[in-house]
């Protein structure tokens, strides 16, 4: 059972959904293998806040049942996922990773996870993450770090570190995150892993619980393009419940990720995303990556985008902003903790109680940040001018658009950091966000895929290709091909490199 056990959990999820169509494994067994591989690793790793073992063995039954009555099933039917503390599951403990949510059960599935039971998916549990995503590391949890399988001492990203960890620990071969300023981006990068940031709208956001609203954006991580594809398309398409979902068909994800094709593809090399501040390993790699594309027949040009330089600080006026608003309802009045509820305290004293109790550090700094930029006299001095800063952050995309299909950079200007090396100094934290807040800003469309492993730390290395909103197929067009070149040289998938546990 151990060596069955083993194989199946380090099987990308397009061989496992392949062997369970055509009988050579039941969804019970793949299930199985993932939470034994949870039990063994996770308390090292802990990606995982809450782990729903009896739910996913009977879900997994259910999906047996089905197969073995001829019912046809969709691509990843009884594939285990895991999925993001943020997005709610009816019944299930949802804590965004915050005190302030603690024993929540939500009466009520999020789209996302409406569709991924529509299309018989096994949800293994909720992954870990910074408190209301706010965070690239996932050292602001409430409850505890997550740690990256590639170096137990190392962070694995965030906010969603915890998907990412548990794809790159294989305990589970798909997950969900979500992106606000580079939360499934950048995880993907410092793991190993494969994670997209789908066009803004692309994906619902009903039932996720938000953090920036015009920012947030649910997508797939994995460990394989095709992976990721499959898991796009599963979750993606239109929600007459989510007001800013997009009206329009889905892009062809999994058909560009099995052309993976960039012959006569004019890819742009973004000027002001690298150079002074990337490590030099991933900088290295990065140019490396380069040059296999231009082999594969794509055309490379360099673009310039001179306001992404104002992307940081536009963002971190325009995300606290937003979340000072959509934080505001977590009073302790309705649902989650209530701290300070005597009897003879009045409403206002509870609440002010709940919120200190309830909220980390970062939160509580955020939430000042924002309250302060949208308070009368000083909104439209930051945070009207930040939206004005978006403004032109869109036009640099437009413009690079048309001279380019996609864009291309490193996804993080550094390898995986120590933990605690950075939780002093927000603003050093915020910096591994600087190359994929531009796409979050402007709505686009992202992909992270590995391209190896910076030589001072053995550590992996990320590249984000970027699309114009709803041409998310390009994403995969390139990653697919990208990522075939690279395992031809490799010989195995990045991720297969990865230390023992």
């Amino acid at each position: 059972m151990a060596e069955m056990t083993t194989d199946l959990v380090r099987q990308p999820a397009a061989v496992l959904a392949k062997a369970m169509a055509e009988g050579e494994v039941s969804s019970e067994d793949v299930t199985r293998a993932h939470l034994e591989r949870i039990a063994e690793v996770d308390e090292q790793v802990h990606a995982f806040l809450h782990v729903l073992s009896d739910e996913a063995i009977s879900a997994a039954r259910a999906v047996d049942s089905r197969r073995a009555g001829g019912e046809a099933l969709g691509p990843l039917a009884g594939v285990p996922l895991a999925l993001k503390d943020v997005l709610t599951m009816k019944g299930v403990p949802t804590t965004c990773g915050s005190r302030i949510l603690e024993g929540w059960r939500p009466p009520y599935d999020s789209t996302v996870v409406e569709r991924l039971r529509a299309a018989d998916v096994i949800i293994l549990g909720k992954t870990n993450m910074d408190e209301f995503a706010m965070g690239s590391s996932t050292e602001h949890s409430a409850y505890g770090p997550t740690r990256n399988p590639w170096d137990l001492e190392r962070i694995p990203g965030g906010s969603g570190g915890g998907s990412s960890a548990s794809i790159a620990a294989f305990e589970a071969p798909l997950a969900i995150g979500t992106d606000t300023g580079g939360s499934i981006r950048q995880p993907a990068a410092v793991t190993g892993t494969v994670g997209v940031k789908p066009t803004y709208g692309g994906v619902s956001r009903y039932g996720l619980v938000a953090l920036a609203s015009s920012l947030d954006q649910a997508g797939p991580c994995a460990r394989t393009v095709m992976d990721a594809a499959l898991l796009h398309a599963a979750i993606a398409g239109h929600d007459p419940r989510d007001s800013t979902s997009i009206a329009a068909p889905v892009p062809d994800v999994v058909g560009a990720a099995e052309r993976g094709d960039v012959r006569g593809l004019r890819i742009g090399l973004v000027k002001e995303l690298g150079g002074e501040g990337y490590q030099a390993g991933v900088s290295q790699r990065f140019a490396e990556a380069v040059d296999i594309l231009t082999s594969l027949g794509a055309e490379v040009v360099e673009v310039s985008c001179p306001n992404f330089e104002y992307a940081l600080a536009a963002y971190y006026l325009i995300l606290p902003s937003e979340a000072s608003s959509n934080l505001a309802r977590f009073d302790g009045m309705r649902y989650g903790l209530r701290d300070g509820d005597d009897g003879q305290r009045s409403v206002e004293e509870v609440m002010a109680l709940t919120r200190e109790a309830g909220f980390g550090a970062e939160v509580k700094r955020r939430i000042m940040i924002g309250t302060y930029a949208l308070s009368s006299g000083y909104y439209d001095a930051y945070y009207g001018q930040a939206q004005k800063v978006r403004t032109l952050i869109t036009r640099d995309f437009a413009a690079a658009f048309e001279k380019a299909d996609v864009l291309i950079s490193p996804t993080a200007p550094t390898t995986a950091f120590r933990i605690g090396e950075k939780i002093d100094d927000p603003l050093a934290m915020y910096l591994n966000d600087i190359a994929t807040i531009p796409v979050n800003l402007a709505g686009n469309a992202a992909m992270s895929l590995p391209v190896g492993l910076a030589p001072e730390d053995g550590l992996p290395v990320g590249l984000q290709v970027m699309a114009p909103p709803m041409a998310d197929d390009r994403l995969y067009l390139v990653g697919a091909a990208l990522e075939a070149a690279l395992v031809d040289r490799w010989g195995h998938l990045l991720i297969e490199e990865a230390p023992e546990l």
